[in-house]
């Protein structure tokens, strides 16, 4: 039974700070864009437009260049 007197406020304590955190973050902005960063990943930043594979295909064969290392 005497430790309830330490667990309980214990327990209360870490409630309060996980609380405080969690409304810090919706603050400070962290669950703003929660889809951008996963599509990010998907397009090239050098192609603005991501066409990048329709020029490829539509496209003459590039010269090969002599320092680019061969593709496997």
């Amino acid at each position: 039974m005497p430790a309830l007197y330490v667990m309980i406020p214990a327990a209360l304590l870490i409630v309060a700070i996980a609380i405080y955190i969690f409304f810090w973050a919706v603050d400070s902005g962290q669950y703003d864009d929660l889809d951008g960063p996963a599509h990010s990943i998907l397009f090239d930043d050098q192609d603005p437009n991501h066409t990048a594979a329709v020029d490829e295909a539509s496209g003459p064969p590039a010269k090969p260049d002599d320092k680019a290392p061969p593709h496997v």
